[in-house]
């Protein structure tokens, strides 16, 4: 049970994992301190609040609908995804494209020696032999 769970444990995928979830908690505590911090107190004295979270109330009955709020999250969502696609996405996918057309072009063929064809052969025999007997008598003989 053990031996399983460590193999487990010990995959790639999961350690990856498990790195991106760090890093992810670590990035979004950095957004979460840029949409707190600087964009939601400029937002905030435009629609005349001191951050988004008191900004544009809107009064329904005895309670207050903050579009503050719910701005401030949806900028911080805006960061997230735009940095995660432009950081992330984008370059894994331009990676995959250019292994991709790697791997469509033919590779370079080695220089194979092909056997020589039976008329090749041949025509070899035939010119050895006339040779051979131009050398043993001295004058070429007719065939």
């Amino acid at each position: 049970m053990f031996k399983g769970f460590k193999e487990f444990v010990l995959r790639g995928n999961v350690i990856d994992l498990a790195v991106a979830v760090v890093i992810g908690a670590a990035f979004t505590a950095v957004v979460n301190s840029i949409v707190d911090n600087v964009i939601t107190p400029v937002l905030g004295a435009v629609g005349g609040a001191e951050s988004l979270v008191g900004a544009f109330p809107i009064a329904v009955g005895k309670g207050t609908i903050e579009v503050g709020t719910v701005l401030a999250a949806i900028i911080q969502f805006l960061i997230v995804a735009v940095v995660v696609y432009f950081v992330f996405v984008l370059p894994i996918n331009h990676l995959k494209k250019v292994a991709f057309i790697k791997k469509q072009q033919p590779t370079p063929a080695e220089t194979v020696k092909t056997p020589p064809t039976e008329a090749e052969l041949l025509t070899e025999i035939r010119d050895l032999l006339a040779k051979q007997q131009t050398s043993s008598s001295g004058t070429p003989h007719d065939a």
